[in-house]
């Protein structure tokens, strides 16, 4: 199908008021092939990378078959606080002109609003696994109005862990309902759970596994463990790098280049899993809002965050999975805008680099800097050869120091193995 507006996907003209109040003027291909199915009550099983617009494919047809004041009728379970608070706003925006409510449930935060919302039944809930059969178990949640289930990111989320929780939200919903269920990846576990929980599902490919969203410029630079600091400030230096994300693999490396950035007067805030969820929602907000240019992350942030205008993803460390990578990198180039990706690649990275262009099927170029470029360095694509060096000592991304350079805060974050 090609797309030419989403009026002529059968879109109610309340629904087209708020989607053009929105800005939107053409659907992704995820959302013009599943929109139309989800308005006729088919089941969709959608496979799709994040930044593709499944929030809507998924949220236009449910809110479509809402009666107000009616109760809870529309369940989206999310993998991560992130993308739960993101799908509920998102929802909020296109539910605007209705008299639809909304609300995000997950951990981390007060239950107040959250008890609120359930005992008013608020029409729509977006949330995480294990705060929402907190609510459960709690005798909080009526699903027997349930019509239309959605899990978003099931890989993620059974990556995570949280088969139990979906099974027992599965145990209490009723059996007529219609089911979507979107992933970036199908992997056995995610497609016998699409098999048993849907019936007769249109599957749906937007973008088939390790596909990179149109629009991203792809670039590895070669770097000195200990260079890598001073390579991020040179790129951040540069005009066009308007919001960056730099994503690295520990909590401790995002604290100290977060430090390091802010003393060198580059505006960033930090976000992981150690900061507590204000922390990370101000960070975020900040973020979003242009009062800070650099966000560092782990991959905390890698799904579910849904910021537009990010120009630069920065992977500080080489991720470890072809899917991370993917994911990160989407973090750009969303809605059809144009992107960088830069990945960092030191000495000790070079097997996991060309494991990651095996597993994409595709070559990414190599940049070359002499003030930063490890010895040892593969020929670049100017025809030069670097003499060959030592290998990289710190497979973390927060350089080659000694453990007399570091203070006491330092030393001990380096010790924690933590995501």
């Amino acid at each position: 199908m090609d797309p030419a507006g989403f009026n002529e996907l059968g879109i109610s003209e309340l629904s087209l008021a708020a989607i053009e109040a929105l800005g939107w003027e053409t659907p992704t291909p995820i959302q013009a092939k599943a929109i139309p199915s989800g308005l006729e009550g088919v089941d969709v099983v959608g496979i799709a990378q994040t930044g593709t617009g499944k929030t809507a494919a998924f949220m236009i047809p449910a809110l479509e078959r809402i009666r107000s004041r009616k109760g809870l009728q529309v369940l989206v379970l999310c993998p991560t606080r992130e993308l739960a608070q993101q799908v509920s706003d998102d929802t909020q925006g296109l539910a605007k002109g209705t008299e639809i409510r909304a609300e995000a449930i997950f951990g981390g935060v007060g239950y107040g609003p959250q008890i609120e919302a359930l005992e008013q039944g608020f029409e729509v809930i977006v949330a995480t696994p294990g705060r929402f059969i907190d609510h459960m178990q709690s005798k909080r949640v009526d699903l027997s109005g349930v019509g239309y289930l959605v899990l978003d990111e099931a890989d993620r989320m059974l990556d995570m862990g949280f088969r139990p929780q979906i099974e027992q939200v599965l145990k209490g919903m009723p059996r007529e309902r219609q089911t979507m269920l979107f992933s970036a990846t199908m992997p056995h576990g995610v497609h016998d759970l699409a098999l048993r929980i849907t019936q007769e599902a249109i599957w749906i490919e937007a973008t088939p596994p390790g596909t990179t969203a149109e629009g991203i410029e792809e670039v590895f630079y070669s770097v000195k463990p200990d260079k890598k600091p001073d390579l991020l400030l040179e790129l951040v230096s540069a005009p066009d790098w308007d919001q960056v994300l730099v994503f690295t693999r520990t909590k401790a490396g995002a604290d100290m280049l977060e430090s390091r950035l802010q003393r060198e007067g580059v505006a960033t805030d930090v976000m992981h899993s150690n900061r507590h969820m204000k922390q990370r929602t101000r960070a975020l907000d900040r973020f979003a809002t242009g009062k800070v240019r650099v966000l560092v992350a782990t991959d905390v942030a890698q799904r579910g965050l849904d910021v537009e205008g990010i120009s630069h993803v920065v992977n500080y460390d080489v991720p470890l999975d072809p899917e991370d990578y993917v994911h990160r990198i989407g973090r750009t180039g969303r809605a059809g805008a144009k992107g960088t990706a830069v990945t960092f690649v030191t000495a000790a990275d070079l097997g996991a680099m060309k494991s990651l262009e095996h597993r994409l099927g595709r070559t990414i170029e190599r940049l070359h800097l002499p003030d930063f470029d490890y010895a040892g360095a593969p020929q670049s694509e100017g025809g030069t050869t670097a003499s060959r060096g030592k290998k990289a000592r710190s497979p973390h991304g927060i350089g080659s120091r000694s453990a007399s350079d570091l203070s006491p805060e330092e030393l001990e974050a380096l010790l924690d193995p933590g995501p």
